[in-house]
């Protein structure tokens, strides 16, 4: 597990994306510039791998990370 990572910039990164027929690409600058971000990872939400209860607990957390900066 990877320790926390509070208060360090988002690496910036590249993601290819499909926008309706086309492909875009888009920085992770360009997601979270100007903004409070938690980034989390799964190593394959709703498989076997994965408990199917982690995206949902994250769900219904968001308002709390929210009110808590």
């Amino acid at each position: 597990m990877h320790s926390s990572r509070e208060g360090q910039k988002v690496p910036n990164v590249t993601f290819r994306t499909r926008q309706g027929s086309e492909w875009k690409d888009i920085t992770t600058d360009e997601i979270f510039a100007g903004k409070t971000v938690i980034v989390f990872s799964l190593p394959g939400a709703f498989t076997p791998t994965c408990s199917s209860t982690h995206v949902p607990g994250y769900n219904e957390l968001a308002k709390t990370f929210k009110e808590n900066g």
